[in-house]
């Protein structure tokens, strides 16, 4: 049994300190100031989250765990930083990545992403170029497992000149499992970002948040057809942007390409 079960002046405290909505982890800690001379007034965070979910080893009531910042009735596992197993094989890292990709002054250097849909059920590529920030979509009617979005990502990516192939920076999504397959038949090549560091491909973040004016968060993605997709990315495409001298991203891209 927990020791909340066998305690109670330190259940009590706890009940009362849960009610008051403080964290497991906060009432912990503070059972160390108000009774720093008495033992038996200590607990710690993972008793009292055992406590909680785990109602046979007694001590607290569960519907205390409406009380927490979740308010989860079932626990959830976590990974600590370093346990997440690497989905995507032999990847190239982002630092290995070309130094010109920096200074934006070649195009043919792009950043990719995925956005999803309603109850994460659908989802569209996003790509989008660094020099000029001409925008494409990937259409993914069937989903977006690796089986799915290697083909699309590929198709999308073989209707641009070889010239303007030459790097794609991903998150590290499992939906990029086949990232060697799309590698090799376009000729181009794919770096990953570290986790959790989506400003190292900030112009796609950008890009993302401007596009979701078109498809909203949760809504059904899978309702755009390819035609839409198309509709959409002429939008950002023709749009007059202050850091190329207020010429479009196609305008650019000509200039840039004929230079």
């Amino acid at each position: 049994p927990s020791k909340l079960a066998t305690h109670p002046p330190l259940r009590e405290t706890v009940e009362k300190s849960l009610a008051e909505r403080h964290s497991p982890e906060q009432i912990a800690g503070r059972l160390r100031l108000d009774f720093p001379d008495d033992p038996q007034m200590r607990v710690s965070t993972e008793t009292i989250y055992q406590s909680l979910y785990q109602p046979s080893r007694g001590g607290l009531e569960h519907t205390l765990t409406r009380s927490l910042r979740t308010g989860r009735g079932l626990r959830r596992p976590s990974r600590k930083a370093g346990q997440r197993k690497n989905r995507i094989p032999d990847m190239a890292n982002i630092a290995d990545r070309p130094k010109e990709v920096n200074d934006r002054a070649v195009p043919g250097h792009w950043e990719g992403d995925l956005i999803i849909g309603k109850r994460n059920l659908s989802a569209i590529g996003t790509l989008v170029e660094r020099s000029t920030g001409t925008v494409m979509l990937v259409h993914l009617p069937d989903g977006y497992k690796p089986e799915h979005t290697a083909p699309a990502l590929t198709e999308q990516l073989e209707t641009l000149p070889a010239i303007l192939r030459r790097t794609l920076t991903w998150d590290q999504g499992s939906e990029m499992r086949d990232w060697k397959s799309v590698s090799a038949a376009t000729g181009i090549d794919i770096y990953f970002c570290d986790p959790h560091a989506p400003w190292q491909r900030g112009t796609n973040e950008n890009t993302n948040g401007i596009l979701r004016q078109y498809f909203p968060k949760g809504s059904d993605l899978s309702a755009h057809s390819k035609a839409d997709l198309e509709w959409v990315s002429r939008q950002p495409n023709e749009r007059p942007r202050k850091r190329l001298d207020f010429r479009t991203p196609i305008e650019e891209m000509d200039r840039l390409l004929l230079r």
